[in-house]
């Protein structure tokens, strides 16, 4: 494996030249590799982990989970209509699923009313989407591996009596 993958994956946190430290490569040689990757389009961008919850952030965006049941189009299978509905500015990730539903699709609004207006006049809409369940995020604990404190004091274990 590309060892600048390998250290995006890992510690995706890491500075270039940490990055060549670690992997024992000169600063050029990685920004190198890392060039490679974006042509290759492996490598897509760089992500900020947010914590939403924090009041600064509150209003911010309101994130659903929606689970869609879809008939697959004849010659294009799951694919064509997956990057169909990926392509709505609402949509954050879609992924084909293996269970009780076809896609599930992560989307954020400004609203509760206009991720519900998504779903209702824009997803739902398309054709072939045979059902959708909204489940709206209320708290996030754990964003893309990193735990979120909420702001509350840490939980200690109650005393037992014997």
């Amino acid at each position: 494996m590309n060892p600048v993958l390998k250290l995006l994956i890992d510690g995706g946190s890491l500075t270039t030249g940490q990055m060549a430290q670690v992997a024992g490569l000169s600063e050029a040689a990685v920004n190198q590799h890392l060039d490679q990757l974006k042509a290759d389009k492996v490598f897509l961008g760089w992500r900020p982990v947010l914590d939403l919850s924090r009041e600064a952030a509150a209003g911010a965006a309101v994130r659903a989970v929606i689970e869609v049941k879809v008939t697959p189009e004849r010659g294009g299978g799951f694919n064509r209509f997956a990057e169909r509905i990926a392509r709505f500015d609402e949509v954050e990730s879609c992924y084909l699923m293996s269970g009780s539903y076809d896609l599930l699709v992560f989307v954020k609004g400004a609203t509760l009313q206009k991720v519900a207006a998504f779903v209702s006049e824009k997803l739902s809409t398309v054709e072939g989407v045979l059902s959708t369940s909204t489940h709206f995020m209320l708290r996030c604990y754990k964003e893309q591996g990193f735990l979120l404190d909420g702001g509350e004091a840490p939980t200690t274990r109650l005393n037992v009596a014997p």
